[in-house]
């Protein structure tokens, strides 16, 4: 089951200490498209379910990325499309977005979402995995 989008974005807000739900809309939408490239099948269309409808269109239809990105380059590429954004603001809001997403998700999904990244994305998302 799909979580509202007024749901995710006020968890979003309050994770990310946002003044407006417009502000955690904005970084939602950019976390959630540079997410989206390095998902793939069936893991992505069930984490796309759990999403409200106007994230899940975002992360069925990312960013093209050539090459999957390192947490750390996730990390710069976030604030790159961020205005105003540094990396470590954007680390921030990569964790408002991410610890919603895998709350959505749930831990079985979170799992098999990580499988699919590089490895120390589990901290992005504040799923730290033992090494």
């Amino acid at each position: 089951m799909s979580m509202r989008r007024e749901s995710f974005l006020a968890h979003v807000q309050e994770r990310g200490e946002y003044e407006t739900p417009e502000e955690a809309d904005r970084v939602a939408r950019v976390v959630l498209a540079l997410l989206g490239a390095h998902l793939v099948g069936s893991v992505r269309a069930e984490l796309a379910a759990r999403l409200p409808e106007t994230y899940a269109l975002i992360l069925l239809n990312p960013l093209q990325a050539a090459e999957p990105l390192s947490p750390d380059r996730f990390v710069r590429a976030t604030a790159a499309w961020i205005e105003g954004a540094t990396e470590k603001t954007a680390l921030w809001d990569i964790g408002a977005v991410l610890s919603t997403v895998a709350a959505a998700a749930g831990d079985a999904l979170t799992r098999e979402v990580l499988l699919q990244l590089p490895h120390g994305y589990d901290l992005l998302f504040g799923h730290p995995q033992p090494t």
